[in-house]
């Protein structure tokens, strides 16, 4: 089953093309850890102090591998002092969308608890 984890990074506005760069960097370099399926970035359409990381591992344990590469430390040391808040994460394991379902049909009570 694959796993997700999702960070969401909001820095300081002066920091915003350093932090960019870095990002993408970092996913150069994650994207070939054994394991990874997908490292990727995205900065917010409207605020562009705003990031997110969306990282898809083969299993959850391919996470050791990201976690003990050794950019690992280098890159939390250089963008932590950077952002304004700290770090969001998201630990996800991905639902299976191969196979059909059925959606119950929506009630009267669903409406009700709106």
């Amino acid at each position: 089953m694959v796993f997700s984890i999702i960070v969401h990074l909001t820095v300081k506005e002066e920091h915003t093309d350093k932090v960019k760069a870095k990002l993408i960097e970092a996913s150069r370099v994650y994207v070939k850890d054994k394991g990874t399926i997908d490292w990727f970035v995205s900065q917010d359409a409207n605020d562009p102090t705003k990031f997110a990381i969306v990282e898809r591992y083969e299993q959850k344990s391919d996470v050791e591998t990201h976690v003990n590469n050794p950019y690992f430390k280098d890159f939390g040391a250089y963008v932590k002092p950077l952002l304004s808040k700290p770090l969001e994460l998201h630990h996800l394991d991905e639902m299976d969308t191969s196979k059909e379902v059925e959606v119950p049909p929506k009630t009267w009570s669903d409406e009700a608890s709106s």
